[in-house]
């Protein structure tokens, strides 16, 4: 007894196989072809971002390791300009006026920004409170030049800070505040205060809308008051927005320049002296180009070492 060929099966899988083999491979260049046109449309940024950004630093890393005026042939002396960093008064004189400035330039303005915007979130729906984020975003928007040389007039001997002083009869306390080795940094840390304020203000405000307002309404009926509000649901409600706030901030308080080049130049003294702005003396003025280079890697890891952090303590869990 002959039996049937059992073929019709294999045929039936065979033709199934490669009809998914195909698919698969159309739909692996579909992928392909979507991957390749995100590359190609982010390409121009990430030329210009290695370019202007990551080309630097390198060069800034291979000029730390040499003795070099800009000019002329360099040599090499390993590690000695990082040592000069670390063992020359003025270089780490430089770094702790930036940390000073940490309290004006983000802790100031955050705890400001916090209290401002609570109290404009009370009063969102009156013209108030449109006028108050203006006047406080305002300083956001105009250039530090032109705050830095309008700060220097108001605090100037004869400026409108001191006559305010003399005119409530405090008159005794009235000076120079730029030119005063006690309050130039303070004077200084005020005018990046009054800058900061109002992107952190922006930023808070717009972290509060995204509360439900049932946690309000809750807190309220079992009696919570207005502090307990702020830090039982705004708060923790703002976290997120607050972590990038105190980033930002910090990151202007140690690479600061511009407010400090106009309002006092690094004086009296070195008492405003900014690791910035050493950076651009020892590079432009003293031709010190490989200790400029040492200071300039030295600030970009102190940035770092000191904001990744903050963002892991201040988001949390979340992050």
């Amino acid at each position: 007894m002959v039996s049937a060929p059992p073929a019709a099966a294999p045929v039936v899988s065979t033709g199934a196989a490669a009809l998914d083999s195909a698919a698969a491979r159309r739909r692996r260049r579909r992928k392909f072809r979507a991957s390749l046109a995100a590359y190609l449309l982010v390409l121009p940024a990430a030329g210009f971002y290695v370019f202007f950004v990551l080309r630097p630093i390198a060069l800034s890393a291979q000029y730390s390791f040499y003795e070099w005026n800009g000019i002329g042939p360099a040599t090499w002396v390993g590690f000695a300009n990082y040592v000069e960093v670390f063992s020359n008064p003025k270089l780490t004189g430089a770094i702790g006026n930036a940390f000073e400035l940490i309290i004006y330039f983000s802790i100031i303005p955050v705890g400001i920004a916090l209290v401002a915007a609570n109290m404009i979130r009370a009063i969102a729906a009156s013209r108030l409170a449109a006028i108050s984020r203006t006047v406080l975003f305002l300083p956001q928007v105009i250039p530090l030049v032109a705050a830095g040389i309008m700060w220097s007039w108001q605090l100037s001997t004869n400026g409108l800070v001191n006559q305010l002083l003399g005119l409530f009869g405090l008159g005794g306390v009235t000076r120079a505040w730029l030119g005063d080795f006690s309050t130039a940094l303070p004077a200084v840390g005020v005018i990046g205060a009054w800058v900061q304020v109002g992107l952190c203000l922006v930023l808070i405000l717009a972290g509060m809308t995204k509360i439900d307002p049932a946690l309000y309404e809750a807190a309220r009926i079992d009696g919570a008051g207005p502090v307990r509000e702020f830090f039982s649901i705004t708060l923790p409600g703002v976290r997120q927005e607050v972590a990038v706030c105190v980033t930002v901030t910090v990151i202007a308080a140690l690479a600061s320049f511009d407010i400090i080049y106009i309002a006092t130049q690094g004086g009296p003294g070195d008492s405003t002296l900014v690791p910035g702005l050493q950076i651009f003396y020892l590079a432009f003025y003293q031709r010190e180009v490989g200790t400029a280079s040492a200071f300039a890697i030295v600030l970009m890891a102190l940035v770092l070492l000191i904001v990744l952090p903050l963002q892991r303590i201040l988001r949390g869990k979340e992050s």
